[in-house]
């Protein structure tokens, strides 16, 4: 039986027993309902923190910095909120340029060209989570699955190539014109959805982080998943922390513990 929580979602620790890992600090929904998981690509589906972090470890320790890999995350996330408020319409690969040299001014340093470019290619190069290809195969047998992610197309092509199935619908930022926590992406997936005879309330929307994501969802009206993928550690990591108290429907450490509770219903 699912429990239910008060708690706002954090950096807490995780239940010690496995069995309630997957109830924990959520309350009970009847995934059965749902027609069609949305899902969040970087961060849920990609690893995109340990991708940024290929590119941003080398350059910082070559410059003599003496920052911790969460350091260097949470200055990621900082660069990289202002650079989406700042350039709604640009590509999600010119954005990264701008996000290397908005961090290489916070810290007094030059810009580096080259870093820049580097991590503005590498979207592709972002390995999947172990877990994200049988599990997504998995939910597809109940499920259409659908993308809205804050990337341009040419990037998530690369990405997609990763996670093994073949998705209903794509919305990127550069379909609709910003970045999540804006609810453009959103509502232009509700567009394409509607389209193929799905419904708001038949939405359940999969996601890591609750900035980006579960604010502006739960401000339309959808139902959520977080996966907690950074449960048991400390800080935010590449996002931003919420601004505004929000609450899932459900939380999961992985996609894999998902992918088991859709097998119930």
């Amino acid at each position: 039986r699912a429990k239910q929580s008060g708690n706002r979602p954090g950096r807490t620790p995780g239940p010690e027993k496995e069995s309630d890992a997957v109830f924990y600090g959520c309350l009970m929904i009847d995934l059965a309902r749902f027609k069609v998981l949305t899902f969040d690509c970087y961060g849920t589906l990609i690893d995109w923190e340990t991708g940024i972090l290929n590119v941003l470890r080398p350059w910082a320790d070559g410059k003599g910095f003496k920052l911790t890999d969460e350091k260097l995350l949470e200055d990621y996330a900082q660069a990289e909120s202002r650079v989406e408020e700042l350039m709604p319409g640009g590509l999600y690969s010119d954005l990264l340029k701008e996000v290397m040299n908005e961090m290489a001014a916070g810290y007094g340093v030059a810009p580096d060209s080259k870093t820049a470019e580097t991590l503005a290619m590498s979207v592709g190069e972002w390995p999947a989570f172990d877990d994200t290809a049988e599990a997504l195969s998995k939910l597809k047998k109940n499920f259409k699955l659908a993308i809205i992610s804050n990337v341009d197309r040419a990037s998530f092509a690369r990405s997609n190539e990763r996670l093994g199935v073949s998705f209903d619908a794509i919305v990127t930022a550069e379909d609709a014109g910003a970045y999540k926590p804006d609810t453009r992406p959103f509502l232009l997936a509700f567009d394409l959805l509607e389209e193929m005879g799905v419904g708001r309330s038949e939405i359940l929307h999969v996601a890591q982080s609750l900035f980006h994501d579960h604010v502006p969802a739960k401000a339309l009206g959808l139902a959520t998943v977080w996966v907690d993928r950074r449960r048991g550690r400390r800080g935010w990591g590449a996002t931003p922390s919420p601004q505004v108290e929000v609450k899932p429907d459900l939380v999961v450490a992985n996609l894999a513990e998902l992918a088991k509770i859709s097998g119930w219903h």
